[in-house]
């Protein structure tokens, strides 16, 4: 099965009122982790790079990995989405590397300009079949070059916003934040301003910064030397409160860095004499996979790979252009 188009996925959520987990990946550990989760529950799955994965990777290696895990799994429809990119440019890198979908992050700009970059890559992008997620509203918190300050997504601009940029789904800020120091206390998200923005929008939304950040996970991390100071992430009730409301996108980064994290200083501090890679890289693959495992049956993607007939870029390409 070739790489499918978000599009899809996500129409494929709509109808089932799931949402399909996207997750980060960086390097072969990770992606044989969140495919391993993919086969056994039966979940279609997103796997997404930042533009900082594209530069540790050269962006070649961790397009081949994604095509090995495709042919590992033919039965399993993937997505191979750019996230976060700020230009025309690195999209369009994105889409020479065969990503099948990318988002522009025009957030932190001005609303006119955030308007004209985010059209300038969808009229780009769908030229190629090339689905396009965009963004209104800034989120909190850093990770990697991701650096925000709460706006929440206005659904008066958001309406405006879809209708003249033509984007495929949209990024929301609701209150959720990026990277593992999210929240001092327990979050309070603007979980009503999912059901309205979509209710105005109708294409599909997105939740940035849902990770959960699970506190066995940072305590692993520190019994075995690190020093994670404690913070609250999103809540899974409240993700899937707002998967009820109308999202079908959830990115989920820094649970699955914790994970490998935690798994590799455990075997590295048990184990002194360790110098194999594979050794220790083998456990933070296992403990990726648990995330990744519990996550799509968490947000209901499980069980739903076999629904549907995948489509291919050159349908899409066919699609947009009949409008």
């Amino acid at each position: 099965m070739p790489l499918i188009p978000m599009v899809q996925c996500l129409e494929e959520a709509e109808k089932g009122g799931y949402g399909v987990p996207a997750f980060n990946v960086n390097n072969m550990e990770q992606i044989q982790a969140i495919m391993q989760a993919a086969r056994e529950v039966r979940s279609p799955v997103i796997l997404q790079a930042s533009r900082g994965a594209l530069q540790y990777t050269n962006g070649v290696y961790l397009k081949h990995l994604v095509q090995a895990a495709i042919e590992e799994n033919p039965d399993i429809p993937v997505v191979l989405h750019l996230d976060h990119g700020n230009s025309l440019e690195s999209c369009k890198r994105a889409i020479e590397l065969g990503f099948t979908s990318v988002m522009i992050d025009g957030s932190h700009l001005p609303f006119e300009e955030n308007v004209a970059l985010s059209r300038q890559v969808v009229e780009y992008a769908h030229e190629f079949g090339v689905s396009v997620e965009a963004e209104l509203g800034t989120l909190g918190g850093i990770e990697e070059d991701v650096v925000g300050e709460v706006q929440l997504t206005d659904p008066d601009q958001a309406e405006e916003f879809v209708e003249r940029v033509g984007c495929d789904s949209l990024a929301v800020a609701i209150g959720t934040s990026h990277g593992a120091y999210k929240f001092k206390a327990e979050p309070k998200l603007a979980l009503d301003l999912i059901s309205e923005i979509k209710r105005r929008v109708g294409i599909p939304l997105v939740m940035h910064g849902s990770s959960s950040v699970p506190p066995e996970l940072v305590e692993r991390i520190n019994k075995y030397g690190g020093k994670i100071e404690h913070s609250y992430g999103v809540p899974i009730e409240a993700i899937q409160q707002g998967i009820k409301n109308g999202v079908r996108k959830i990115n989920v980064d820094t649970d699955t860095r914790l994970a490998i994290t935690g798994a590799v200083r455990q075997v590295l501090a048990e184990n002194p004499a360790e110098f194999d890679p594979r050794s220790y890289l083998s456990e933070g693959r296992k403990a990726v996979y648990e995330v990744c495992k519990e996550r799509m049956i968490q947000f209901g993607s499980a069980g739903h790979a076999d629904d549907y007939k995948p489509m291919t870029l050159e349908d899409m390409i066919r699609r947009y252009k009949n409008g």
